[in-house]
């Protein structure tokens, strides 16, 4: 018996010939997506001096780059924590008005170097926010007991619908397994390194 496909997520990413990912008619296939492991250097040489306090976090996948930096804390006193997030959400947003025309400059010219869309976000303390993010389709198969999991979901209001409880549920485990996904990645790359170099047949 085969599995049923379940679509999670909506974005503007439409699905390309062949099965690939794409940007639709004319647009780039994942297939023909060039690297992206110089992302960081090329963000730092390229962003404005004084925008954040150190080196963004970058995170790249096969369809998205997230640039989120940190920006200067504020030194007001405040009354209490309520107060002071909302300051620093305040001032997030600030810097997202006062930048976005150079920040889309700087996301086409990634986008025509990587392939990717290229979305921001800013922290201050412990308040962080995305501006706007990809929301991209993913197909998968599944058969009745994994249906009926996300089905549990969905009936007892974790989730409003089968993409939006197997959404949660990829959440949850990135949570709970986020060193083990970073052990894995790093061995990963390590491989990507060993392969590039080849065997020395010296």
């Amino acid at each position: 018996m085969h599995g049923r496909f379940v679509m999670v997520g909506r974005g503007r990413h439409g699905w390309g010939p062949g099965g690939g990912r794409g940007r639709g008619r004319g647009g780039w296939q994942q297939a023909d997506l060039p690297p992206a492991d110089d992302a960081a250097a090329w963000f730092a040489g390229r962003l404005p001096d004084g925008w954040f306090t150190g080196p963004p976090e970058i995170t790249v996948d096969r369809e998205e780059i997230v640039i989120v930096g940190e920006l200067p804390p504020l030194t007001e006193e405040f009354a209490d924590d309520a107060a002071r997030s909302a300051a620093e959400s305040g001032r997030i947003s600030r810097f997202r008005e006062q930048t976005r025309d150079e920040r889309i400059e700087i996301a086409r010219q990634a986008e025509h170097r990587y392939q990717r869309k290229v979305s921001w976000g800013a922290r201050i303390g412990d308040t962080q926010e995305l501006f706007t993010t990809q929301s991209v389709p993913v197909m998968t198969r599944l058969r009745q007991p994994e249906r009926r999991v996300l089905d549990t979901l969905v009936d007892a209001g974790v989730a409003r619908s089968r993409s939006e409880a197997l959404a949660w549920a990829v959440r949850l485990v990135g949570e709970h397994a986020d060193a083990w996904l970073t052990e894995l990645r790093e061995a990963m790359a390590k491989v990507d390194d060993l392969r590039s170099q080849g065997p020395d047949l010296g």
